[in-house]
Formats: C-alpha cells, structure tokens, sequence
C-alpha cells in the first residue's frame, strides 16, 4: 500500500490538520487515563495508527467530512467506539489545550459530507 506523505503534499492539507488534532486528543487522553509522561501508551499509539491509515485510505481524499457526518464509515466497530470515547473526552478540553485546533475542528464538523465518489463501470466481455 502506497503511503502518503502529509507534510509535503499541499493536496492532503485538511487530512493532515485532522490528523494532528486526532493525535493531539489522543495524547490529551492518554496522559490523563493511562498516566503517560511521554509519549503514548501501546494501545494509544496502535489507535493513533490505525487513525493514520485510515486517514490515507479515506475514498473522499481531502474533502473529506468529518467522520461522525461520513457515509463511509471506514473505521472498525471496535476502533469507531475507541475514537469515540477519546473525542468525546478530550473534545472539550481542546480548547483550552489547543484552541485553534479546536475551532478548525468544530468548523470542519459544520461542512456538508460531500457525495461518495462514483464507482467506475466494469466492462463485461461477452462470451462468443
């Protein structure tokens, strides 16, 4: 699988921002639940990259919506209820940690989920 850089690639802008505030709540969680000082824990670190990746993969590129507003979820159930409780903890606590973060995050939130992209037609060869 092909890997995308973010920070040079002036197409991927959006995702990269969104990927830096995922890691900024989830290091805001994991210093609070699982009392880390540096860094992430194993099970933090593992969801941050499962977050990355998927962030990669996402089939709307950077118009991306956010993924709570998505009509592709892409993320496990397991990973979803995961990210779910980090987001809903840290969220409010992004302010005053990372404002700026925060309000580009909440105006994000506000944007219209754009249309899934279109499935190319398969041509079916006829059997003679």
């Amino acid at each position: 699988m092909k890997s995308v850089e973010f920070r040079t690639d002036k197409r991927f802008i959006r995702r990269a921002r969104e990927l830096k505030t995922v890691g900024a709540m989830v290091r805001l969680y994991c210093r609070a639940h699982h009392h880390t000082l540096q860094g992430l824990c194993g099970e933090c670190s593992t969801l941050l990259d499962y977050a990355r990746r998927r962030l990669e993969a996402c089939p709307f590129g950077d118009a991306k919506p956010a993924c709570n507003k998505c009509l592709a979820h892409c993320y496990s159930a397991h990973h979803r209820e995961q990210i779910r409780i980090i987001m809903r903890w840290a969220g409010p606590r992004m302010l005053r940690y990372h404002p700026l973060m925060a309000i580009r995050h909440l105006l994000a939130a506000r944007r219209p989920p754009p249309r899934l992209p279109e499935k190319k037609a398969r041509v079916r060869k006829m059997a003679n």
